[in-house]
């Protein structure tokens, strides 16, 4: 969801303007997304009526996904960090599509672009200052969905040579092999009452192929002395649809065992991250742990034959083991929508394109986890939950609105306690921990940022949305 969307039969943007009031508007009245649903020509490939502008230039949010940062900062790092600006291109994509008409379009726009660069003079004047004085050479840095674009573009895509004249990837919170949260946002009200935002998204993750490419792909589903893949039929089965669900194996069983040239990954780190679940009557159980295999693909089993659980946390929507394609990998304690913001990752991108990398790049201190409501009610307190802390000496909380200047900032007194309560999204299981926690009240409906200031430079953030929180009453 990181490009804003153009409706270009409506005149109109559909995703992404800078304007709390716009996202309540889509996300809580009838009719609010429906200009972002997948239509029956478009599912047959005649595309045309959306078209992605620009990359976000203002902070979004989606339930269960939370919020994403814009890439702002990304860019302007990107750009100081090479010989010129016109070395640098942006590509805002249709993140509603499968990844790979995306990854075609990218492929495609990659190998222009690096002709492009080739022949600027501000290329020739670069190639001077290098002791080999090679010609550049394509680097791609991607956020979330992006890396499997890339991916895709440079090992199934239709520029065969197109991965030789890339120098390296940088990769940030990508899921490649999926997220157990894509299955979440398919399931989301059955059995249960559903809050509104959540309903609307679910309506909409039905019909996009992008969504269905997000589906985990390892072993995650629960069943009790096993642990295997989903399937399309689960995929059915907890509310998606199964020919998208199709589509999406066979594309990533082309990607499987592909690597990436000079790949670096930025993987999240620390927060608490939905890594498995069972299918229970239609009703998707979430589990914040998953299973390990062995070198054979035979699942680690204990003394008595049950299969291991290994928690290894994530950015709170991708588990570290997924954003590690390689073990070239950088863990950074941050939320996955952040995890193109924090100044951590921006400074390992700029190690990464002035290759200067000789005592690795630079990290965020691990360990901290913030946890906070994707969606709130304005007069009503909500939590924050610390993870990972001793205490709140050294720590500050503050919330602030987002896009609102002199609008509404509050820091949060933070005190020690010891929270338990169900796993996420109501899921099984329990857990009992020493937290620091505070309470927030925020006055209206808006967008909201939640920052956690540790000290070291490298804050948390998680935006949260606050609106009408009742069931779902339109359908």
């Amino acid at each position: 969801m990181g490009s804003e969307l153009y409706d270009v039969e409506r005149d109109a943007v559909v995703w992404g303007l800078a304007d709390a009031g716009w996202l309540l508007r889509a996300w809580t009245t009838p009719g609010g997304l429906r200009p972002l649903h997948l239509t029956p020509d478009e599912r047959e490939g005649r595309l045309g009526r959306i078209r992605a502008r620009r990359l976000l230039a203002t902070p979004a949010w989606s339930p269960v996904l939370r919020g994403v940062e814009p890439y702002t900062d990304l860019v302007a790092t990107v750009t100081r960090s090479v010989a010129d600006p016109a070395a640098v291109l942006e590509f805002p994509y249709d993140w509603r599509l499968p990844v790979a008409v995306n990854a075609r379009l990218l492929a495609a726009a990659a190998r222009a672009h690096l002709e492009r660069w080739r022949a600027h003079p501000a290329h020739a004047a670069a190639r001077r200052h290098r002791v080999d004085e090679r010609e550049g050479r394509l680097v791609f840095v991607a956020h979330s969905m992006g890396g499997l674009l890339t991916l895709a573009a440079l090992t199934d895509g239709p520029d065969g040579d197109l991965a030789a004249d890339t120098r390296g990837v940088f990769t940030l919170g990508t899921p490649f092999q999926g997220s157990a949260a894509a299955a979440l946002i398919l399931n989301t009200g059955r059995g249960t009452p559903v809050p509104l935002p959540h309903g609307r998204l679910r309506d909409l993750a039905t019909t996009l192929p992008g969504l269905h490419d997000l589906l985990p792909t390892f072993p995650c589903l629960d069943e009790g002395l096993d642990v295997r893949a989903l399937t399309p039929v689960d995929v059915a089965d907890l509310g998606g649809d199964k020919d998208l669900a199709e589509q999406s194996r066979a594309f990533h069983e082309r990607l499987r065992g592909r690597t990436l040239p000079g790949h670096r990954a930025v993987a999240g780190i620390s927060q608490r991250t939905v890594q498995s679940l069972a299918l229970r009557q239609g009703v998707v159980v979430p589990f914040e742990h998953c299973y390990r295999q062995h070198s054979d693909g035979e699942l680690m089993r204990d003394a008595d034959g049950v299969p291991r659980r290994f928690d290894v946390a994530g950015d709170g929507t991708v588990h570290k083991e997924s954003a590690s394609l390689t073990r070239a990998t950088v863990p950074l304690a941050l939320q996955h929508g952040a995890l193109a913001k924090g100044q951590a990752a921006l400074d390992a991108v700029t190690s990464f394109l002035e290759e200067d990398e000789h005592l690795g790049p630079p990290q965020a201190a691990a360990g901290l986890g913030l946890r906070v409501p994707d969606l709130v009610a304005p007069g009503t307190p909500w939590p924050v939950h610390v993870h990972g802390a001793d205490g709140p000496a050294g720590l500050e909380c503050t919330v602030e609105e987002v896009g609102a200047p002199g609008g509404f900032r509050a820091r949060t007194a933070l005190y020690a306690e010891y929270v338990e309560e169900a796993g996420d999204a109501g899921g099984a299981g329990e857990w009992g921990d020493e937290v620091v926690t505070g309470r927030v009240t925020v006055p209206s409906p808006g967008l909201y940022r939640v920052t956690l200031d540790s000290g070291d430079d490298t804050p948390l953030t998680q935006l949260v949305l606050a609106g009408p929180t009742g069931p779902e009453r339109d359908g």
